[in-house]
């Protein structure tokens, strides 16, 4: 059924990143409070470090407002540090290494994996792209055995031509996956990316089948759904065919605010994957 598929919300605590892709900012509990008025299942974290909130108290918060956490960010290594699994040098993969090793222990404690995106990096101009990828499989292997010896999975994001040199669509994410040794990473179907890259979104979706883990909720122009030309009915048909149950997930422009951009946000999911369904 389409409606296993749980609504989530994006919220943010790095004031640095303030033009990014995230609907609530700054105040974790007044996010949560919202969320959880007009009625998500879960919200997603994108924290500047694992000690921006104890895992304990988060644990209360979702207990209080009965609110999942899907999912954890791990953006502010690149963002904040400009570390990337990547990186020509060494020390800074080993860096960044144990930076997503750290997000990965500290969404364990709330059941909920992390989210390699941005710090996959970039082929760099003094490396192929074949060692870039090397380099990229060495992380994921050890990060997602990391993983699950923490009970979760590890989801990768491929991300669009113009933040990654790297892997841009599903199905290339999929041959990257079949590359590793672990089997415990998942893809992030980011139906902003895939606006992007895909020749088709409900293609790409059934071609990717139960490699893809976590979904991105966001219009073509990464405003929340209804905001853009997106053609969502055909994804959540694809959605619905490989028997994906995993979170719906607002990573979206907080357009034109952040409380619309909510509400539009909540107004989406229920069209989709509720009512028609």
């Amino acid at each position: 059924m389409t409606s296993r598929m749980k609504s989530c919300v994006t919220i943010a605590l790095v004031p640095s990143i303030r033009t990014g892709p995230w609907i609530y900012w700054d105040d974790l509990e007044a996010g949560m409070q919202k969320a959880a008025t007009l009625g998500f299942d879960a919200v997603e974290l994108f924290t500047a470090s694992t000690d921006a909130i104890a895992p304990n108290q988060l644990t209360a918060l979702g207990e209080q407002y009965n609110l999942a956490i899907a999912a954890v960010g791990t953006g502010a290594g690149k963002v904040m540090h400009g570390l990337t699994l990547t990186d020509p040098d060494p020390a800074v993969r080993a860096k960044a290494r144990q930076f997503i090793q750290d997000m990965i222990e500290f969404g364990a404690q709330v059941q909920a994996p992390a989210i390699i995106g941005s710090m996959q990096g970039n082929a760099a101009p003094t490396a192929s792209r074949q060692q870039a990828l090397d380099w990229l499989a060495e992380g994921l292997n050890q990060l997602g055995d990391y993983a699950e010896r923490q009970g979760v999975p590890l989801i990768y994001e491929p991300l669009n031509r113009y933040e990654t040199n790297l892997i841009n669509r599903l199905d290339d994410g999929v041959a990257l996956l079949t590359t590793l040794a672990t089997r415990n990473v998942r893809l992030l179907a980011d139906l902003f990316h895939m606006n992007l890259e895909e020749a088709s979104l409900p293609d790409s979706i059934r071609s990717a089948g139960t490699a893809i883990g976590h979904v991105h909720f966001a219009d073509s122009n990464r405003r929340p759904v209804g905001f853009g030309h997106t053609e969502m009915n055909g994804i959540v048909e694809a959605l619905t065919e490989i028997g994906y149950g995993g979170y719906i997930s607002a990573e979206a422009f907080p357009w034109p605010d952040p409380d619309a951009a909510a509400e539009q946000t909540i107004r989406a999911y229920q069209q989709y994957f509720v009512s028609s369904h």
